[in-house]
C-alpha cells in the first residue's frame, strides 16, 4: 500500500522526480552525437579567440547538429513524448526502458524523416535570420517569430506522432495547422517551454535530468487539451448531423404516409 497524508505527497513527488529524471536523461543518452556537437558549440573555442574565429566555430557545430539531429535527437524526443503521452493518459506507472525503447524503435523512421523535414526549415530560417540580423530591420524580428512558431509546430509533430497513427506528410501538415489554428495554446506552449529553458539556464542541474522530460510534458498536455476540444467539436457535429438526418427522414416519412 503507498503511504497517505504528508508522506504520501512526499511520495509520489519523489516518484515524479524519478520518472521525470529517467526519461531525460535516457533521452540525452540516445542523442549523445548531437549533445556533443552542441556542447562544443556552446564552449565556442578558446578565450583568446577573435570573434570571427568563435562564429566560424558555432556555425561548424550547427552544421554538424543539423546532420546528426535527425537521425539522434528526433527519435529519441519521439521516445520521450511517448511516454509523456502515458502520463499524461494517466498511465503513470508504466516501465520506463521498456516503453522509450519501444517507442524509440516504433516510431524512428517517422521521427527520422520528420527529423530532416524539420532540420531543412531550421536551416533556411537561421540562415535568414542571420542574414537580415545583420541589417538590422523589421525582417529579423520576423523571421524570429517564425522560428517559435516552428518550435511549437515541432512539439505538436512529436505529440501527434505519439498519439496518431498517420503518415509523416499528414502529421508535418496538422502540426503547422494546428500550430496556426490554435495560436492561443501555440503561445502557451512556446511560453511554458520558455520558462523551462530559462530555469535550466538559471540552475544547470535541471538540463541533465529534467529540461526535456517537463517540456514535453507539457507539450503533450497542452496539446492534448486542443485534441479533447476538437473531439468534442467533432461529436457535436456529428450528433447535429445526425438530428439533422432525423428530421429529414421524418419529413419525407410526414410527405409520403405508407398506405395501409
Amino acid at each position: 500500500m503507498e503511504p497517505r497524508g504528508l508522506m504520501g505527497g512526499f511520495y509520489k513527488i519523489s516518484e515524479w522526480i524519478m520518472r521525470l529524471a529517467v526519461i531525460n536523461v535516457l533521452w540525452i543518452a540516445c542523442s549523445i552525437p548531437f549533445v556533443f556537437f552542441a556542447w562544443g558549440g556552446l564552449m565556442m573555442g578558446p578565450a583568446n579567440a577573435d570573434d570571427q574565429a568563435i562564429m566560424n566555430q558555432l556555425y561548424t557545430a550547427l552544421v554538424f547538429m543539423g546532420i546528426v539531429a535527425p537521425f539522434t535527437l528526433f527519435p529519441a524526443t519521439a521516445a520521450m513524448f511517448s511516454v509523456a503521452r502515458k502520463w499524461v493518459m494517466g498511465e503513470t506507472d508504466v516501465p520506463l526502458f521498456k516503453t522509450y525503447f519501444r517507442s524509440y524503435k516504433e516510431n524512428y523512421f517517422q521521427s527520422m524523416i520528420g527529423g530532416i523535414a524539420y532540420t531543412l526549415l531550421f536551416g533556411i530560417m537561421i540562415v535568414d535570420f542571420i542574414v537580415y540580423q545583420k541589417q538590422l530591420n523589421l525582417m529579423s524580428y520576423i523571421f524570429i517569430a517564425l522560428l517559435l512558431l516552428l518550435v511549437v509546430s515541432l512539439f505538436n509533430f512529436f505529440s501527434m506522432l505519439a498519439h496518431y497513427h498517420m503518415k509523416t506528410f499528414q502529421l508535418l501538415k496538422n502540426a503547422v495547422l494546428i500550430t496556426i489554428g490554435k495560436p492561443i495554446r501555440s503561445f502557451s506552449t512556446a511560453i511554458m517551454a520558455g520558462v523551462v529553458l530559462y530555469m535550466s539556464t538559471r540552475f544547470t542541474f535541471l538540463i541533465p535530468f529534467f529540461m526535456g522530460s517537463i517540456i514535453a510534458y507539457l507539450s503533450f498536455w497542452n496539446f492534448h487539451l486542443i485534441y479533447q476540444k476538437l473531439q468534442e467539436q467533432a461529436e457535436k457535429a456529428k450528433q447535429s448531423q445526425e438530428e439533422e438526418n432525423e428530421f429529414v427522414e421524418l419529413a419525407d416519412e410526414g410527405q409520403n404516409p405508407t398506405n395501409k
